[in-house]
């Protein structure tokens, strides 16, 4: 049979396949909606065969597009292995990554790691989500994002979760407030003082909801926030003390803010990549991910 298609109709098809949508798939890949539709037709007739069902509500793939499909996959993935391999090509490959984090996981994680990559790939463009760990958890689902950083998503079906640094919550507060100095402050005595807490939809306050279950505030919190990094605005605003995980600090040299470890009981959240299971990250987004697992960092010790 002679070959009638190129790598870009087969883009074109892994596209639709991943986005499940011809639009969708039409901005991945930064064409026309016709245009893609034109590479998908051309692809089909090559092939003989028709590779999606098309109503006006979805897009499915036929049983022979199926059948198609893994070797498509291995075909681009091993093509963009073997290019980003050569120091020379790598520098000019262009395509786009894009990765989701909570806002501490982001500020943590990720600058470094980006400008590295920038480096290795600077055509590459590498686009980061950073939201709440429910709306990560949602976009990796979803497709919207190759991978993500967040605390969230073990419990979750269909979602993998690889488990990169394990770190304790600590009550961020002013270096001229009482707690200040302290070698330890529990519960019981933080929720004694002025302090900000998270909104019920955050992700920390579901994972402080169920850690803290036996131990009742003295008081109600002064303000609410959607964000942690909203919450150490406030501290530092001087509004109050708040509890956040500890890669969300500043620097320890931080002119105004400290930290103060909180015990009884010590509550951990571990930050992870996670990932869609079954689907097969780009060798772009593999790249990122390798970049991530090798830079990450353990917190600081917890020390005032």
């Amino acid at each position: 049979m002679a070959i009638n298609f190129d790598l870009n109709d087969l883009q074109a098809f892994r596209a639709v396949v991943e986005q499940g949508s011809f639009r969708k798939a039409a901005d991945t890949v930064r064409i026309s909606q016709p245009a893609l539709s034109r590479r998908i037709e051309k692809l089909e007739d090559a092939l003989g065969v028709k590779l999606f069902e098309r109503t006006t509500r979805k897009v499915s793939l036929t049983q022979a597009g199926r059948g198609f499909m893994p070797s498509v996959e291995r075909l681009l993935d091993d093509l963009d292995v073997a290019l980003l391999g050569i120091s020379e090509v790598a520098s000019n490959r262009q395509g786009h990554v894009t990765v989701a984090c909570v806002p501490s996981a982001a500020y943590y994680f990720m600058p470094r790691v980006v400008a590295r990559y920038h480096q290795q790939f600077p055509r590459i463009k590498v686009k980061v989500l950073d939201s709440s760990a429910h709306d990560v958890l949602t976009a990796v689902v979803n497709g919207e994002a190759d991978f993500g950083l967040s605390f969230m998503g073990t419990q979750e079906a269909g979602v993998d979760f690889e488990p990169l640094v394990q770190e304790s919550y600590v009550v961020a507060c002013r270096r001229d407030h009482p707690l200040a100095g302290r070698s330890s402050v529990s519960w019981d005595e933080f929720y004694q003082q002025d302090y900000i807490s998270l909104d019920k939809t955050s992700g920390n306050r579901f994972l402080l909801d169920q850690a803290l279950a036996k131990v009742v505030p003295q008081r109600p919190s002064i303000c609410e926030t959607l964000h942690v990094t909203t919450m150490i605005g406030l501290v530092e605003a001087g509004l109050g003390v708040a509890a956040v995980p500890l890669m969300a600090m500043p620097a320890a040299d931080h002119p105004i803010l400290t930290r103060v470890p909180l015990t009884d009981p010590q509550v951990m959240r571990s930050v992870g990549i996670i990932k869609r299971r079954g689907r097969t990250l780009t060798p772009a987004a593999l790249e990122l991910e390798r970049l991530v697992v090798e830079m990450k960092v353990q917190p600081p010790k917890v020390s005032a």
